[in-house]
């Protein structure tokens, strides 16, 4: 079993970086045209962790969750990386934050869709309203950018939850993706 789409990766490890009290999440999803690859970087200002934590975690059978005994974020992800000649990594501090990165050759036949990248990264910015969650797509000359602290400054106090406020993320979203990847990724 794995997850099957990226932007499911990129919710669950989004969302450990929401456990591990981040208040800063940079999510970048670039596109190397010369190179048909997808390079997918999540990287937090939360806890971190150390170097025993860091070897363990992507084994699936660790988890510092108590809900669960199994910790399959990084497990998939990397699996879906190395699935389609890909490569996936992880660079972590205490107190520092983690840096999560995955490469994709997309021209490869088990490279998995992207899926619902727009609705996948509404959810996140709709979902941790307190957390500042900066969206960042590049696919070579093209680039686009937003976070969450802007959006909610323009809101002047109408929270970010709201449905017509979730609804226009996710527009502005699949806009700036259309923009900036024109049906590449999709």
């Amino acid at each position: 079993m794995r997850l099957q789409e990226l932007s499911l990766n990129i919710l669950d490890i989004a969302e450990n970086s929401v456990k591990a009290g981040a208040s800063l999440i940079t999510v970048a999803v670039c596109y190397g045209p010369a190179a048909d690859r997808l390079t997918v970087t999540i990287t937090d200002d939360g806890c971190g962790m150390d170097a025993e934590t860091l070897e363990r975690a992507v084994n699936p059978f660790f988890t510092t969750r108590t809900t669960r005994k199994m910790g399959l974020g990084l497990p998939f992800l990397f699996q879906n990386a190395e699935q389609c000649g890909g490569s996936a990594g992880v660079r972590s501090r205490p107190g520092r934050g983690t840096v999560v990165e995955a490469r994709f050759p997309l021209d490869h036949i088990d490279c998995p869709p992207a899926g619902d990248l727009a609705g996948t990264l509404m959810q996140l910015i709709v979902g941790n309203p307190g957390v500042n969650i900066r969206i960042r797509l590049d696919c070579g000359r093209r680039s686009a950018g937003l976070a969450t602290r802007e959006i909610a400054d323009a809101l002047e106090g109408l929270p970010l939850g709201h449905p017509r406020v979730a609804l226009h993320i996710r527009e502005l979203l699949a806009s700036l993706l259309e923009e900036v990847f024109r049906g590449r990724l999709i």
